[in-house]
């Protein structure tokens, strides 16, 4: 009697064991099929977002040329300084003497920092030296750099963003920009963080997080 007992239990406890499996597989399937629908979504905002701010690079090529070429790091960085500092104004002051909004703003940030990062690489000219198709290539590489970075991170860490405040994100910009000024300072020489071109890939995701929140 007491083996039959012992032997049904044993049973209903495989059983119970079977059905929590499959819940669990099941829930990780609809958590994993959620998230990939997540991240797409975010991807489709990124890509709309980065493409109405390479349509304005392209537009102010026409009209100025790489007059932008001429720019050492420290100027780049001072003109996202100004940007990011005129966001946070906007944020505190309920009363705009200007009509320009927070968008605007980030969109400039994200087109100096994406200048920068070809700074970085192709160095800094007395002249204007490049040609527009050669400019769009190196936009659209650099883009295409920072956002695989933005998926690294959006894969580690989540949609955390989602659930954060632009004006916390404007304060996150400026921190990396002191830490860039601090950086050039030291010639561009770090002990422990990152490098400056890791900095403006951030500033650029950060701006284009905080655009899509603006608009959603």
């Amino acid at each position: 009697m007491v083996y039959s007992l012992l032997f049904i239990l044993n049973i209903f406890n495989l059983f119970i064991h079977s059905i929590y499996s499959k819940y669990v597989r099941l829930n990780k399937n609809i958590n994993g099929l959620f998230d990939i629908k997540i991240m797409e979504n975010t991807i489709t905002q990124y890509d709309t977002t980065i493409g109405r701010c390479r349509e304005l690079f392209i537009n102010k090529m026409k009209d100025y040329g790489s007059s932008w070429r001429i720019l050492r790091l420290p100027s780049l960085t001072d003109q996202i300084f100004i940007k990011a500092m005129r966001i946070r104004g906007l944020q505190e002051n309920d009363v705009h003497k200007v009509d320009e909004g927070e968008i605007n703003e980030f969109v400039g940030i994200i087109n100096y920092s994406i200048m920068a990062l070809i700074q970085i690489d192709k160095g800094v000219v007395i002249r204007p030296d490049m040609i527009l198709e050669e400019s769009i290539k190196l936009y659209d590489e650099k883009v295409k750099l920072t956002k695989e970075l933005m998926v690294k991170k959006n894969h580690d860490y989540g949609e955390v963003w989602r659930d954060m405040r632009v004006s916390s994100i404007t304060d996150l910009i400026l921190q990396k920009l002191f830490r860039v000024k601090q950086m050039e300072d030291n010639k561009g020489e770090s002990l422990v963080s990152e490098g400056i071109d890791a900095n403006y890939q951030d500033m650029v995701n950060y701006a284009i997080f905080s655009i899509i929140l603006l608009e959603n």
